[in-house]
């Protein structure tokens, strides 16, 4: 009997995915030392991720809003303290891009140097395999420093197939130089590093954030989090006390990106209760698109939360400002 229930609870090689809990912004973010307190909120969604046991692996059926995804697909080779180094890395980008575009709007000054491309993972059939590190920073390609991720990619698209490719990158405060060819991406006729990369920006002013996110990783709460500051920075109530919640990467030009477990996000804002629901809207996309997966799971749960489409914050700001 003992051996029987050891084996129920023992891990399997897969993570479930759930929906999991609205978190109010305000209590992760200070400006000038100070929390949020005007009525309303701003609300952090994410999702719920843990291993699965032969047990919980059976009850996840139940929940029509349970992903169940082997961890090859969800973490590769990586360790979990690997990936929760990924994760910060991601939160740690998030946040400067978050700082910098919050204190843009708000006409304060501030300053943000681009200091490269944090390595999030390595295909193991790049060439930079054993020579690059999850947290390496690529600082320049063949010698040359760029000033944002888009001008990286256009610049390794040049490269020819044939023809090596210096980098220089930090590890720690070591400057290392290492070199090698692109390969053909997998599912890809385009060339590349074989690398994951985010951007590892520094922000600085003379106006004091922070953003306490211990225990939250990921990059899809760049746009909460710029609304949550720029609220703050420019005293305009935006809230106007309503429950306000939302998702999406923030990019270097204000533009708001697409993340993943849309469908758990939107489930876990309309038992918050929320009023608003942002999603991020990329036409391109088609049916995978983060907005038509949000409205159409908030039709199917028959919530009164009002899905609203944003391609950049300075939408959701206009949103905000001209809809009671």
């Amino acid at each position: 009997m003992s051996a029987l229930l050891i084996a129920l609870f023992l891990p399997l090689p897969v993570y479930i995915d759930a929906p999991g809990a609205a978190q109010d912004t305000s209590s992760y973010v200070k400006v000038k030392g100070h929390r949020d307190n005007t009525p309303g909120k701003f609300m952090l969604v994410y999702v719920k991720q843990v291993k699965a046991t032969p047990v919980t692996w059976v009850l996840s059926f139940a929940n029509k809003y349970a992903d169940r995804v082997p961890a090859q697909q969800e973490v590769g080779n990586y360790s979990d303290k690997e990936m929760q180094r990924i994760q910060t890395y991601y939160m740690s980008s998030s946040i400067a891009e978050a700082k910098y575009r919050s204190l843009t709007m708000a006409g304060a000054d501030v300053k943000r140097r681009y200091i490269g491309l944090y390595v999030m993972s390595v295909l193991k059939d790049s060439n930079f395999a054993d020579k690059l590190r999850v947290g390496d920073v690529v600082t320049r390609v063949n010698g040359k420093h760029y000033n944002n991720s888009y001008e990286y990619i256009q610049a390794i698209k040049q490269i020819s197939p044939d023809q090596k490719v210096r980098l220089t990158y930090l590890r720690g405060k070591k400057q290392k130089n290492t070199a090698g060819k692109l390969i053909r991406l997998p599912n890809s006729s385009r060339h590349g590093l074989g690398i994951t990369l985010t951007d590892r920006v520094k922000t600085s002013s003379d106006v004091p954030i922070t953003a306490n996110m211990e225990g939250i990783g990921g990059p899809s709460a760049g746009l909460m989090l710029t609304l949550q500051m720029y609220t703050q920075l420019s005293h305009k109530d935006l809230l106007r006390g309503r429950q306000v919640a939302g998702t999406g990467t923030i990019e270097s030009d204000g533009s708001v990106g697409q993340i993943g477990g849309i469908e758990q996000k939107v489930v876990s804002a309309n038992k918050a209760k929320a009023e608003i629901f942002f999603a991020p809207n990329n036409q391109k996309l088609g049916k995978q698109d983060n907005y038509l997966v949000a409205k159409k799971t908030a039709t199917e749960i028959n919530s009164n939360m009002k899905i609203v489409p944003v391609k950049n914050v300075n939408q959701a700001v206009s949103y905000l400002q001209n809809n009671k």
